[in-house]
């Protein structure tokens, strides 16, 4: 009997790789009107861990200011990972870069959520992200780069 040679594709594991929250001003963040300033740093990436697993992960820095003070800061990284048996080599990045991401993402914004509120601040739900434009966005830049790489030769 022949392998079975259809592409497979299965996130096998869900889970958060390094969270931390911190509140330095509270509890006198609480007493100041909540008229916060939040900052949001978000990367994403993905490791191959032998022929057929990957592990893909984003991790976001939020930060929210208010009344010239850090109310509170969050870092998490949201990892999964996923069975890859059978992909073609050139869906292999788009998969990785944008695919998994957006899968991950709608966790990644709860257990910020989620830690946000425990910490006694107002819920903080993030705004989706779309990775597919920001995959598209990143293979354009390194593209553009190694296109002037070559003049670049003394």
């Amino acid at each position: 009997m022949a392998e079975n040679q259809q592409p497979q594709f299965a996130l096998q594991r869900l889970y958060i790789k390094d969270a931390s929250f911190e509140a330095p001003n509270s509890p006198m963040a609480f007493t100041k009107e909540w008229q916060p300033e939040i900052k949001l740093d978000l990367n994403s990436g993905a490791r191959k861990l032998d022929d057929s697993h990957y592990e893909v992960f984003i991790k976001v820095t939020v930060t929210a200011t208010n009344a010239d003070e850090t109310a509170f800061l969050v870092e998490l990284v949201q990892a999964g990972l996923f069975a890859m048996v059978n992909i073609p080599e050139e869906q292999m990045k788009p998969m990785l870069g944008a695919m998994c991401p957006n899968i991950l993402f709608p966790y990644l914004r709860e257990s910020i959520d989620s830690l946000v509120v425990k910490g006694g601040f107002p819920a903080l739900m993030l705004a989706p992200i779309n990775f597919d434009a920001l995959y598209q966005q990143r293979a354009a830049q390194e593209a553009a780069q190694q296109a002037e790489a070559p003049q670049a030769t003394h």
